[in-house]
């Protein structure tokens, strides 16, 4: 289905809300691939192990904005995550006694990191545009009998 614009020569490609449960497996798959990246030893070099877990964690971010946000156009999403993730990033140059102590637990790694780095906001910015360029692709109508959907 595409619907036609105010110029005739122009089409609208037409974007269904991603299926709940094709949302929860993004998130999960993840989740489950940024926890393993980080903390299997599985001896991948010390920049997949680095990087991976930051690409994972912004396409974790992108895939919960684009959940909580199903009828906003794909490139406000990408950049709402963009904004969101680049602030986190900064928030690394901050220090308190409280923030520097939870940057030390597990759960203050995974969330918020411990350094601030130029190239971890690049690793997100790639990150989230694989998330919504995958995004664009599931969510286009091709064709009703598509297994995504079912």
């Amino acid at each position: 289905m595409i619907e036609a614009t105010a110029n005739s020569t122009s089409v609208k490609r037409l974007l269904r809300p991603r299926p709940l449960a094709l949302t929860l497996f993004l998130m999960v798959a993840t989740v489950t691939a940024g926890l393993t990246i980080r903390l299997v030893p599985l001896g991948l070099p010390p920049v997949v192990v680095k990087y991976g877990g930051s690409v994972l964690w912004a396409l974790l971010i992108y895939w919960i904005i684009s959940a909580l946000l199903p009828s906003s156009r794909l490139l406000a999403v990408a950049f709402i995550t963009a904004a969101l993730t680049a602030t986190i990033e900064l928030i690394k140059l901050h220090h308190s006694p409280a923030l520097d102590a939870f940057r030390l637990t597990l759960p203050g790694i995974l969330l918020l990191g411990r350094f601030f780095s130029l190239w971890d906001i690049l690793a997100y910015l790639l990150a989230i545009s694989i998330g919504a360029l995958s995004d664009k692709r599931v969510r286009s109508i091709k064709s009703e009998g598509s297994w995504i959907w079912k």
